[in-house]
């Protein structure tokens, strides 16, 4: 995590210093350390564990948009080399961190400490331009002593600490780097942290936000702390070290471009208010921080946090009367369509609350929040076959993330659909890098009685494409795992 910690621990005593690296080396040499297919492989490894710790907001709301952002700035430098995926962690630390092969992460107190959606879009451009210009590997190639391997070690532990919040194996993971000469690390972060605000700033101001967004996140956050030195300092200033001539220096690129007056978009304002809702232990303490100020004397956002702090501590008809306002005011927000919808389910409405979400659906067809909401409400009032049948056509159109994978499984278990909820669960574990668990559940599919002749030759075929991916010992494990009388094909 933190790409500029990263960056210190990556360089070594070996003579690389800012004037090796002021610029992309495209095609370099760094592709001989690490080609992209490998920092595609180490990221994907790396975001498992890190949704493995729990950490990840599994919030579709927030989650839809902060991809939205993303990839509206990564279009702008990306040149389909990447295929970037952003998420948040939930964690209050103002943080932002970039992993290899263009998985982008953000904390849920940055999300918070931003004052604007062109500040948002600054962090997401500079985490972005550190994937695009290759910065991991153009640090492991300017360490020629550093194995892919123990870099891949090292980097695990870095990331794993950070995003945990444990500075015990953060320390693990920095430990490697002892013995750097310290002015080659600050020669090599600055030219890394440049340049990503140099491409950063183009990328912002060509998906259409105000340039000058990057530099005015980074003033906040120099100023928070320069008015309040003995507190502690914002994690993004640690990793991504700020100074009034980097500010200066920012402010002067994005006079380039066109100044943007922007106005947040209402997916910003949700995102930031579902995020406040959330950061609260109890309903009550919810309750009381939206309360502070008077209902007449708050904004549409402020009375939509009201509501699903309401909706948390019960006060289900305050609540609706709130949804009731915003719906009739802006009938375009998706999120007011499933608050209501919500709210009827925990009210016993149910007739009335499939209306309005079949009513949304019809209005916004495949939109993966509203899908997801409406799908989870069908689970509970026993319409398991809707809610698959759903999911199924929204998940064929759109990629799932691991949490909506283990949802269409859970709907197609309680429809009765045995076959095919085993074999979405090993598409779970699939994708958190459990190929012996993959083919444990499909073996398991393949058992099952009255299995049709198509979903025994999908099944098998399955199979025999996660084994071209497995190891030796994997092999062998799982040929250890199997029951009694039983064998597994190991050719390859």
């Amino acid at each position: 995590m933190l790409l500029a910690v990263i960056s210190c621990s990556l360089v070594f005593v070996s003579g690389a210093g800012a004037d090796d690296i002021q610029l992309p080396d495209l095609g370099s040499p760094a592709d001989t350390v690490l080609s992209q297919n490998d920092e595609a492989q180490i990221g994907s490894a790396i975001m498992r564990d890190i949704r493995n710790s729990g950490q990840v907001v599994e919030d579709p709301l927030v989650t839809e948009y902060i991809n939205q952002i993303g990839n509206k700035i990564a279009a702008q430098t990306n040149n389909g080399d990447y295929d970037f995926t952003f998420f948040v962690i939930k964690d209050s630390r103002i943080n932002a961190f970039a992993l290899p092969g263009g998985y982008i992460g953000i904390h849920t107190g940055l999300l918070e400490a931003t004052r604007s959606e062109d500040e948002l879009a600054g962090v997401l451009a500079h985490e972005v331009a550190h994937v695009t210009q290759r910065h991991i590997a153009r640090a492991i190639h300017a360490s020629s002593k550093q194995s892919i391997l123990s870099t891949a070690i090292m980097l695990g532990a870095v990331l794993a600490g950070a995003a945990s919040g444990s500075s015990d194996v953060m320390q693990a993971g920095m430990a490697v780097a002892q013995g750097t000469a310290m002015q080659q690390q600050i020669n090599f972060t600055r030219s890394n942290e440049h340049e990503a605000d140099r491409i950063g700033i183009s990328a912002l101001a060509g998906a259409g936000f105000d340039p000058y967004g990057m530099a005015s996140f980074f003033n906040v956050l120099s100023r928070q702390t320069t008015r309040a030195p003995n507190e502690r300092i914002p994690e993004f200033l640690m990793t991504h070290p700020v100074t009034s001539s980097r500010i200066a220096e920012a402010r002067d690129r994005a006079r380039s471009f066109e100044q943007v007056k922007s106005d947040n978009s209402i997916s910003y304002g949700i995102s930031k208010i579902r995020t406040t809702v959330d950061r609260f232990k109890t309903s009550q303490e919810a309750v009381t921080y939206f309360e502070r100020r008077a209902y007449q004397n708050q904004n549409d956002l402020e009375r939509y946090g009201r509501l699903l702090a309401y909706m948390r501590n019960g006060r289900l008809e305050e609540a609706q009367n709130i949804v009731d306002y915003l719906m009739d005011k802006h009938p375009d927000v998706i999120a007011y369509h499933i608050a209501l919808g919500d709210i009827l389910v925990l009210l016993r409405q149910n007739g009335d609350a499939i209306a309005v979400f079949e009513d949304a659906i019809r209005l916004f067809p495949r939109n993966v929040p509203l899908v997801i909401a409406f799908a989870k409400r069908l689970l509970e009032l026993n319409q398991a076959e809707k809610s698959h049948d759903l999911l199924l056509d929204l998940l064929n159109n759109v990629p799932p993330t691991p949490d909506q994978i283990r949802l269409i499984a859970r709907a197609a278990s309680e429809a009765g659909k045995n076959a095919e909820s085993l074999y979405y669960l090993s598409e779970y574990r699939l994708m958190i890098g459990d190929l012996i668990g993959g083919i444990a559940h499909l073996q398991q599919a393949l058992r099952l009685p009255q299995l049709q002749e198509i979903q025994r030759i999908r099944f098998e075929a399955r199979i025999d494409f996660i084994r071209e991916f497995m190891t030796e010992e994997q092999l062998r494990r799982m040929q250890r795992r199997q029951p009694s009388g039983r064998s597994v094909r190991n050719s390859r």
